[in-house]
């Protein structure tokens, strides 16, 4: 990482050489219809990458190469854009320009998706892109970026985990039902690095790596762009679903904001008062002598824990309830099993065992971080820019409650009543961009690096190696650490070439980007991972003659042997053609050709169209191709961890796709991701303020990468190893000892299709001339994903025990029903010069959860697969403005405290009827509740399940 800050600054001086000054010019003041200046304005001229913002003033200076006539487009969020020509001479002239509130929240101005000089609006372009504004939302509960895109775009989804180790800190997210690596983020239009965690546990996006965009503070961004298309042949592998741009604050003023809050919310039968958060931020924007500008974004985050488990319904310190025995009846069962059952409830309460031993619900975290983003001009046609980003997130979450019963993991010397341990994360993440863009001859160019590096170290507390001789294990270890770094230059040229008469004319964009990426995986201290200490010839402690579990409970640390420092490289080339004939037709073309170091070549095309019919109404399309580059994680990541399976702990064995254990099921090396994607749309104005976009699409994808289910040891009826089984054959060549239960491994396994439509409108109503007005927004995604293919090796294919757990029906359900199959977004805006009451209600469509085996199959009549029904969310803001500086307002998140439905629970699981069925062995597997602890279901969150949360804010703004 060192090394590539000191290429980053030698890059940095040599840009600043070589100034040159400049004469011609148009300067002036930009205010709105009440003469209030506007700060943050954007200026662009058409044709040059030559812009400026307006400074807290509303004065801008706006310099260009030669004398001419030019067109200016001025854009700011909330107002209308205006196009203007000006005539420049050869001395500065003076201009002012007043901007009216826009009419529409799609009438805002884009950059992602194109990379035309010509700046367009929502409805210009000819693929769907999403514009949310920081400045929009910030009144609403929501604190981070993926919970208030959650919230604001239906086609976006993304919720919180809870007891899934790293991903607790790091919210998985999915644009239009796909996975978290199948979109891709950029800053300020450049690649965003991925985190160092791969999600290996049971939630959505399992077997993925994404972006944390909330590593990003919101105090820092001044609007997020979402491109709801494929994209790969502009930006290259991950852009299968879309593109997320974070456009960075420029010259803003000051403004600092605090917030407090917390869930106030009744639910299993109690009110709850937890998950206390406190939020501030700052930002503020520096002009550089008209030059330029620097601004500065930060924010701090405490976030508390949240809980919302049930009662634990099994033995708290009985190793087993009864069965009914043969000659038994029913009425002499049920009184021998209440006796045990009391007895089993006394013990727990005289110990002081509490069955509600739990944490299900938000991790705790403490968050504090910043972005720098600013720019200078190099003479009259140059410009250098960068932006730095830092964030430490400091995280603590809970596992599974180890009961002092389970004695393999257990030492009731250490705790008498068992335990919960604790993982603990210490997440950095850091990332500069620098370059220089400007004009040589007629084309425009942008050179430029990015780096970033996210780290995550890994300590378990609150736990102990059960391994260990009675009484000798600590009680905290270092468990070790990942970190993936990514550096990326970039060169971009183009050029637009009018033609004809009338507005008709080419873009022509050619570039080339080169990324270098990184992996690692240290290892943790020798106790976190050891069976027994080898390195002090103590054995691992044994059970008559069961062995107990190696490593830290919860999270055994990663071992010497898991250790690796992997790279790769790619380059990659591309041709983006834009034409414009006439003022109706709008064409393009893209291809890109990129060529990785480890697995082989890509090339995507993209072609996409937009024809105005009539008035302001249009029809646009797009046809592409593309592709995702499996990620350095997937192909290299292996641990050693303890899962829950149906309720009991495993120790699961993950391998990479190097490991002999890989290539005896027949497994070759990761390759791409390969994707076809079909849009098409009409976007207009159908009134004088209604604006709508409304787009169906279809994305068939071969190829996806998926995190195989766990292939166990087979077994007998007496639970005897048998000889002949092949899980048991493989596994044996790593671990004669029988310390592994199941083994996992990434692979090439399944085609899917996903089908949907976007429908967004916006209106504004003006009340009077007061300045009062309503903006309502209406926004809905459906969308729905099926697998249609679920392929393995010839030898998976040939033996349909390996197959049927290749991807069963529990991994089925994360791809097609985990993600809401539909999302419709409500929202009012009603603002004065004194108050402002803002209105949304979301509703989130239902999700399903299948189980692994399929009930009909055992002949069990359970509610094994268990759909959630569709939900309304509604939140409600009320701001007063003390003063033209000063904003308070209080709001509820979740008004009517609405909780998902909650998990399906056997009866026989229910201390008031556990037996049921004699027949049946009382088992947490026959519920979805894991014995009653998840109420709600952890596996498809939907919404989460916090409940209402209240909470006050005070916002200053320097003017």
């Amino acid at each position: 990482m060192k090394i590539l800050y000191i290429k980053s600054l030698l890059f940095m001086a040599l840009c600043l050489s070589g100034t040159i000054l400049y004469a011609q010019g148009l300067k002036g003041k930009i205010t709105d219809a009440q003469g209030n200046a506007l700060n943050g304005v954007s200026l662009a001229v058409e044709g040059l990458q030559v812009g400026t913002s307006t400074d807290v003033n509303g004065e801008y200076i706006l310099k260009f190469p030669n004398p001419g006539t030019y067109r200016i487009r001025i854009s700011f969020i909330g107002f209308e854009t205006l196009n203007e020509n000006a005539t420049i001479g050869t001395e500065t002239g003076v201009r002012n320009f007043t901007l009216r509130a826009a009419e529409s929240s799609l009438d805002e101005v884009i950059i992602v998706g194109s990379r035309s000089t010509v700046p367009r609006t929502n409805i210009e372009t000819a693929v769907p892109v999403d514009v949310i504004s920081a400045r929009d939302v910030k009144n609403f509960a929501q604190t981070d970026v993926t919970q208030i895109l959650n919230y604001v775009a239906p086609s976006f989804s993304s919720n919180r985990q809870t007891v899934s180790d790293g991903t607790d800190h790091i919210d998985p997210a999915s644009l239009r039902g796909l996975g978290p690596d199948q979109v891709l983020v950029l800053v300020n239009g450049k690649r965003r690095h991925t985190t160092a965690l791969v999600n290996i546990n049971g939630t959505f996006g399992r077997g993925t790596v994404g972006t944390d965009m909330n590593s990003i503070p919101v105090a820092a961004i001044d609007r997020i762009e979402v491109l709801r298309d494929g994209a790969a042949a502009q930006y290259g592998s991950d852009a299968i679903a879309g593109v997320i741009n974070i456009i960075l604050k420029k010259n803003t003023p000051l403004n600092f904001s605090t917030t407090y809050g917390q869930s106030v919310t009744e639910a299993l039968g109690r009110k709850m008062y937890d998950g206390k958060t406190f939020q501030a931020d700052i930002s503020k924007g520096f002009d550089l002598e008209g030059k330029g500008f620097i601004n500065i974004g930060a924010q701090y985050l405490a976030r508390g824990a949240t809980n919302r488990g049930g009662l634990d319904t099994r033995p708290l310190l009985y190793s087993s309830l009864p069965s009914k025995g043969a000659t038994e009846t029913e009425a002499e069962f049920q009184s021998r099993y209440a006796a045990l059952k009391a007895a089993d409830d006394a013990r727990a309460d005289a110990a002081g065992l509490d069955r509600n031993n739990m944490r299900v619900g938000n991790s705790e975290s403490q968050n504090l971080g910043y972005f720098i983003n600013g720019a200078h001009q190099l003479g009259e046609k140059h410009e250098f820019y960068f932006n730095h980003g830092y964030t430490n997130k400091l995280g603590e979450a809970a596992g599974f409650y180890r009961l002092p019963s389970q004695s393999s993991q257990v030492d009731v010397t250490i705790y008498p009543n068992g335990f919960l341990p604790l993982i603990t994360t210490d997440i950095d993440d850091i990332s500069l961009t620098a370059g220089v863009k400007g004009l040589l001859g007629q084309w425009n160019y942008d050179i430029s690096n990015s780096m970033g590096q996210n780290s995550i170290r890994f300590d378990i507390t609150n736990t102990l190696n059960a391994s260990l001789p009675i009484g000798t294990s600590p009680t905290q270890f270092r468990a070790g650490e990942l970190r993936f770094s990514q550096n990326t230059t970039n060169l971009d040229i183009n050029r637009k070439f009018a033609f004809g008469t009338g507005k008709s004319s080419v873009n022509v964009a050619v570039g080339a980007e080169h990324r270098i990426d990184d992996y690692q995986i240290r290892a943790g201290e020798e106790l976190s991972y050891s069976f027994g200490q080898p390195s002090r010839g103590i054995p691992g402690r044994r059970i008559g003659t069961s062995f107990t579990a190696a490593g830290a409970q919860v999270f055994p640390g990663f071992t010497p042997s898991n250790a690796l420092d992997k790279s790769r490289n790619n380059t990659g080339v591309y041709l983006d053609l834009e034409g414009e004939f006439g003022p109706r037709l709008l064409l393009s073309a893209a291809g890109r050709y990129e060529d990785y170091s480890d697995f082989g070549n890509n090339f995507s095309y993209k072609f996409t169209g937009r024809l105005k019919v009539v008035g302001d109404l249009a029809i646009r399309g797009a046809v592409a191709s593309g592709f995702r580059a499996p990620s350095l994680h997937q192909r290299y990541f292996n641990n050693e961890s303890t899962q829950f399976v149906q309720g009991q702990p495993t120790q699961v064995l993950t391998v990479n796709n190097d490991n002999t254990v890989v290539n005896q099921f027949g497994v070759g090396s990761l390759k791409a991701e390969l994707s076809n994607s079909y849009s098409v749309g009409l976007a207009g104005k159908v009134a004088k303020n209604l604006t709508f976009t409304v787009d169906a699409y279809q994305l068939n994808i071969d190829d996806r990468i998926v995190f195989s289910s766990q292939y166990t040891r087979e077994r007998d009826g007496s639970g005897n190893q048998i000889p002949t089984g092949t899980v048991n054959q493989i596994l044996n060549t790593v671990d004669p000892n029988g310390l592994i239960n199941s083994v996992q491994f990434f692979t090439n396994a399944i085609s899917t299709k996903t089908k949907g439509l976007d429908v967004v409108l916006s209106d504004r109503f003006d009340l009077g001339t007061s300045g009062n007005r309503i903006t309502i927004t209406a926004a809905a995604n459906f969308n729905d994903t099926n697998v249609e293919e679920v392929q393995g090796s010839p030898k998976i294919e040939n033996d349909p025990a390996l197959k049927a757990r290749l991807f069963d029906r529990l991994e089925r359900s994360r791809f097609e029903t985990s993600v809401p199959k539909n999302k419709y977004t409500l929202s009012a805006n009603y603002s004065s010069s004194k108050y402002g009451l803002l209105v949304r209600t979301v509703r989130f469509g239902e999700v399903t959860s299948l189980n692994a085996t399929d009930p009909a199959l055992v002949n069990l009549p359970l509610q094994l697969d268990q759909t959630y029904s569709p939900k309304w969310i509604t939140d409600l803001t009320v701001n007063y403005n003390f003063r033209k500086d000063m904003n308070f307002a209080i709001g509820v998140n979740n008004l009517f405290d609405v909780y998902p439905d909650k998990a399906y629970i056997d009866p026989r699981n229910n201390e008031n009827n556990l037996s049921g069925d004699p027949t049946q062995n009382y088992s947490g597997s026959r519920d979805n509740t894991s014995n009653g602890r998840f109420i709600y279901s952890r596996a498809v969150p939907q919404f989460g399940y916090n409940g209402r949360y209240v909470f006050g804010k005070l916002t200053y703004s320097l003017q």
